[in-house]
């Protein structure tokens, strides 16, 4: 039975090549020279340094415009973190990368698979959605009304099963 995955995960290569870009870029840059900006990968976020509120999000527009210009959707990335005082003037912000589809998220595609009342089947699996239908056809028509109608999330469809 054909089937696919409806998934929520960025690339976390294009993610890396983003994060060195946006460190050369801050460590050439005119405004930020001898003050403590940087960004770092660690592990499934991204943390930001600097000395000021100002200084954060001219680094945090810096890391976004890298990753747009590498395709990763900015969508993946909590921006509305709190920046939070590490020790005298500097602040430090952690920008959680989402991986995987939540509960609420994964229910409210399902649900949106049937509401379309189509010849396709949407289970939640973990973190994923698994669609199964009869033809092909059917899970293409999803695939297309998923595009359509969920805009708020950058799904993936992958492991397309025939």
């Amino acid at each position: 039975m054909p089937s696919f995955d409806i998934v929520m995960e960025p690339d976390m290569v294009e993610v890396r090549n983003g994060i060195d870009q946006s460190v050369k870029e801050i460590e050439t840059r005119f405004d930020f020279k001898g003050t403590g900006a940087k960004c770092e990968l660690v592990d499934k976020s991204i943390v930001l340094h600097a000395d000021s509120d100002f200084q954060l999000e001219q680094v945090q527009s810096v890391v976004t415009a890298k990753m747009a210009r590498r395709n990763v959707d900015i969508r993946f990335f909590d921006l509305n973190a709190k920046p939070e005082k590490v020790g005298g003037n500097l602040l430090k912000q952690t920008i959680i990368i989402k991986c995987g589809l939540e509960t609420d998220q994964a229910k409210k595609i399902a649900k949106t698979i049937k509401d379309e009342k189509m010849k396709v089947q949407a289970s939640i699996q973990g973190d994923s959605v698994r669609v199964n239908g009869k033809k092909r056809d059917d899970l293409q028509e999803a695939i297309a009304i998923l595009k359509d109608k969920v805009k708020d999330l950058p799904l993936a469809f992958n492991n397309f099963r025939d």
